[in-house]
């Protein structure tokens, strides 16, 4: 399959690895691992594509459609051509990412089709269970899988974002409806999850509450409250979904590293804790997952 080194090839943001996973008829699927050569703004540039664009590992700020927010292995994204975005890496830790490009006439042919044609800039977060269907979705395709297949799999797919996220609803409307003031306090809210988001994935998961709080500049009860309600997540439940995810990262590799030492690098008590908090998430131990997730087939 095509792979290669410079600009995403199809998005033109910043520069990274990137690996074409398949291309049935009208859809194209990719994965790309970004390298920072700077911390600042790209220059803005307009999607060409429907994009569905799903975090892995990582993270960045964007800048769509003129609104700045913070993205990380959480945040699921989804663009029409016309968007304009531009991004940067201030943690200077990269991110990857897949994305999911669909033909207009390949979302017309689907019962919601019209939804996804007429939605400009959403984003969101993905659940446990999306973000399960996702990387086992890329385990299977760098497996490999007739076009038949991978055609029938991507719809698949695409459904479970719809029902996974919420995605296509308008952008804001819990938010506004729990805050029910002005548009500069739901935005001030938003800045300071993001903030808190940040924080957490620079500090490696590590930092405690009281850390975070002086980190943003809020007590821990103000960002405790604002959080859950930005997010609809506790900051301990938040932070143990973005430790899962960097678990998965690491046991889709296949250099078949002891889970206590998996447990040990992501700061877990000891590999019980692992085993506890990965099952409590996704519905399976870290054993089990790593026969799911990597990319070179078993017996």
């Amino acid at each position: 399959m095509p792979e290669g080194t410079g600009s995403d090839p199809r998005r033109k943001t910043t520069p990274g690895r990137w690996r074409v996973l398949g291309h049935p008829e009208g859809i194209l699927i990719y994965e790309v691992r970004c390298i920072v050569e700077s911390h600042g703004w790209t220059e803005p540039a307009a999607e060409r594509f429907h994009n569905l664009i799903l975090g892995r590992s990582g993270a960045y700020r964007r800048r769509l459609n003129g609104r700045t927010t913070f993205s990380d292995a959480t945040s699921v994204l989804i663009t029409r051509p016309g968007d304009e975005m531009s991004v940067s890496h201030p943690l200077g830790c990269g991110d990857s990412y897949t994305c999911v490009q669909v033909d207009p006439a390949v979302l017309a042919g689907r019962p919601d089709g019209a939804r996804w044609l007429e939605t400009a800039g959403w984003e969101g977060t993905s659940d446990a269970s999306l973000d399960l269907a996702h990387r086992m979705l890329i385990a299977e395709f760098r497996r490999g899988l007739d076009h038949f297949e991978m055609t029938e799999r991507l719809h698949r797919f695409l459904d479970g974002v719809l029902s996974r996220t919420g995605a296509l609803d308008e952008p804001g409307t819990d938010l506004a409806r729990a805050v029910s003031r002005r548009p500069a306090t739901q935005a001030a809210h938003r800045r300071l999850a993001d903030r808190a988001r940040e924080v957490l994935t620079a500090g490696d998961y590590s930092l405690s509450l009281d850390e975070v709080a002086r980190e943003v500049g809020a007590s821990p009860h103000h960002l405790s409250r604002v959080f859950h309600r930005v997010t609809g997540s506790s900051l301990t439940a938040y932070r143990n979904r973005l430790r899962v995810r960097a678990v998965l990262d690491t046991l889709a590799e296949s250099d078949e590293r002891p889970l206590r030492t998996v447990a040990a690098e992501h700061g877990f008590a000891d590999q019980a804790h692992l085993t506890r908090v990965v099952r409590d998430h996704v519905g399976h131990p870290p054993a089990h997952l790593r026969r799911l997730l990597t990319h070179t087939r078993r017996p």
